[in-house]
């Protein structure tokens, strides 16, 4: 892997990489983000009980919605036909949290780890969303990615 910036063309200005002499090939990869919470409003997520309904829904639609929207967001990012977007929403009783992991897939020219962290983001903020009536203190993060498969740069894995 070089430390050469790929946005940054050779006069140092910033650009879209050109991907179009790439092939297509298998890409995935997974991000993680967490969303911690007072018991009361955790309790209240978790059993649907809150006055904009099902939390964990809506927040689930949110980050698929946001995986597929990435390139609308993220001003270099590419447009991409998404074969895949999973997101899962794990309780933790013992610190009032929720464990977020999105994983995304495409086969494709271009990457998806832009894609997996927007996804994990918005599912965490959708929450933060319809929770706030009653716990504007909650804390989102770390948000990172864990792995991701296929291109040039090979595999990554979070150790």
């Amino acid at each position: 892997m070089s430390g050469k910036l790929t946005h940054l063309n050779e006069d140092g200005e910033v650009h879209m990489v050109d991907v179009g002499a790439k092939s297509p090939s298998q890409r995935q990869a997974v991000a993680t983000s967490k969303i911690s919470m007072s018991t009361e409003a955790f309790k209240a997520v978790l059993n649907g009980n809150l006055k904009k309904g099902d939390a964990l829904g809506v927040a689930r639609v949110a980050g698929i919605m946001a995986a597929k929207n990435t390139a609308n967001m993220i001003p270099l990012c590419h447009p991409l036909a998404l074969t895949k977007v999973e997101i899962s929403i794990e309780p933790d009783d013992a610190t009032a949290s929720f464990a977020i992991s999105a994983l995304v897939r495409v086969e494709g020219k271009t990457g998806v780890e832009m894609e997996a962290l927007s996804a994990a983001s918005v599912t965490a903020l959708t929450i933060y969303d319809m929770a706030k009536a009653l716990d504007k203190s909650m804390i989102i993060g770390p948000t990172q990615l864990e792995q991701k498969s296929g291109g040039k740069s090979g595999n990554y894995k979070r150790e």
